[in-house]
């Protein structure tokens, strides 16, 4: 294994397959976490990832800086491209230039790398524009991501699809 995006919807199980995925080497292992804890109820979701986790992760919360994250030779995951989106976005950043950035972080790798995202195009149309606007860059940014992975897996109900 060297690349893989893990795509869901929310509690779909792609999380858990994902840290199989990368548990599966040798470790230690790198979790980076996108999230940001805006909330009591972020927190709470945040605190929970981390207890679950079995030892030897060394978890890096890179809620923009994904890049500088992944130089490490270690297996990496990712969790997840859509709350680094998400950050993106509400940070007015250059999503094109950040893609290229990671797609370029990529390819340098030579240890697994493993992302997670949540596959929201599959619903109906967002009523308003920065919804609209955040579907349509998350299709984007994993179509571009899916054309440089090795792998692409689809996670619906705790089920896994191999795509690519």
């Amino acid at each position: 294994m060297k690349s893989v995006l893990v795509l869901g919807g929310a509690r779909s199980g792609k999380s858990r397959h994902a840290e199989a995925l990368v548990t599966a080497e040798p470790g230690p292992w790198r979790y980076i976490a996108t999230g940001r804890a805006w909330d009591d109820e972020m927190r709470a979701r945040i605190a929970l990832h981390r207890a679950q986790r079995a030892p030897g992760w060394e978890t890096v919360e890179a809620p923009l800086d994904l890049v500088s994250a992944l130089h490490v030779s270690r297996p990496v995951l990712v969790d997840c491209l859509t709350l680094w989106l998400t950050n993106l976005i509400l940070g007015e950043q250059d999503i094109e230039q950040a893609t290229k950035t990671l797609l370029d972080a990529l390819h340098l790798r030579s240890a697994s790398t493993v992302f997670v995202s949540n596959e929201v195009g599959l619903g109906i149309v967002p009523e308003n524009a920065l919804a609209r606007r955040f579907r349509d860059e998350a299709g984007l940014l994993h179509q571009r991501l899916a054309q440089h992975v090795d792998r692409v897996l689809f996670v619906a109900a705790g089920c896994v699809l191999e795509m690519k």
